[in-house]
């Protein structure tokens, strides 16, 4: 990455460190944000609410609304308060897709236990003109990835000719994720057009995020949705985001302030955000 070196003023300076101070993020974030604001393009910054060893753990309850998670981006996934559906977020616009299979836009209200959010401005769209898995997918951006150790947004758009999801159901605080997920239902579509958002995460992030791919599916018609499976289609545009900045917002409820959060949560993760073998 580029590196800036400038003289500031003794007052400047007081400023920023007394904003990084305050806010907890590094100087070098704050004056990308800002010259990036002044400059009107996109600074690509991941933001997250909790991590995925706490949603492992069962901690559910609500730490973020709708509203706040707005104001960092218009592109992300997670899920909402006590586990209550599959979040897809698609061109600002906040999805919940429920275990009964209904979708519907939510205000800015609803509250989230975890959250991933980015201002998406991607590099040129390319075109995969046969995807007869998710597997081949995901190979396909994995060509687009230049790196394994930094974070991706991702976005595909088309006419799919499958897609295979899920949705959590409600669930009590405390019981753990794999629990929740044995008896998640699972719906299938065929000839539906929508899209598909999410992310690759680097395998040393596992216990802050999934690591891998992890996706989330919307139809076009805001009808049908939620955690991808499976999917197979063609002619699919895929855009891709290399994010510099990844900003985590830590719940300060009492549940996540005194869980045990020291355990993997790779094997668990992969259990429940998995297809059913």
């Amino acid at each position: 990455m580029p590196e800036l070196k400038c003289v500031l003023s003794s007052g400047l300076w007081a400023v920023l460190q007394e904003d990084s101070q305050r806010t907890r993020q590094p100087v070098g974030h704050i004056v990308s944000t800002a010259l990036a604001a002044h400059f009107d393009v996109a600074h690509h910054t991941i933001y997250q609410v909790s991590t995925s060893t706490a949603l492992v753990e069962g901690i559910y309850q609500g730490a973020v609304r709708v509203g706040g998670l707005r104001e960092h981006g218009d592109l992300g996934l997670g899920t909402f308060e006590d586990l209550d559906g599959e979040m897809v977020i698609v061109d600002g616009h906040f999805f919940q897709i429920r275990c009964d299979g209904s979708v519907r836009e939510v205000d800015d209200a609803v509250l989230s236990p975890f959250a991933v959010i980015t201002r998406f401005a991607p590099e040129p769209a390319v075109t995969l003109d046969q995807c007869p898995d998710v597997g081949h997918l995901t190979s396909r951006f994995d060509t687009l990835r230049h790196s394994d150790n930094v974070f991706f947004a991702l976005r595909v758009d088309g006419q799919f000719d499958y897609v295979h999801t899920r949705a959590m159901c409600r669930t009590e605080e405390g019981v753990p994720l794999v629990q929740a997920a044995a008896v998640q239902p699972e719906f299938e579509f065929h000839d539906i057009k929508g899209t598909l958002v999410g992310f690759w995460t680097p395998e040393y992030a596992k216990t802050l995020n999934v690591p891998g791919y992890h996706l989330h599916f919307v139809s076009d018609d805001r009808t049908r949705g939620g955690h991808l499976l499976q999917c197979r289609g063609s002619n699919l545009r895929l855009q891709i985001q290399r994010d510099g900045d990844y900003h985590i917002a830590l719940p300060e409820t009492e549940d996540f302030l005194k869980a045990d959060l020291r355990r993997d949560p790779a094997a668990d993760l992969a259990q429940a955000e998995g297809e059913k073998k």
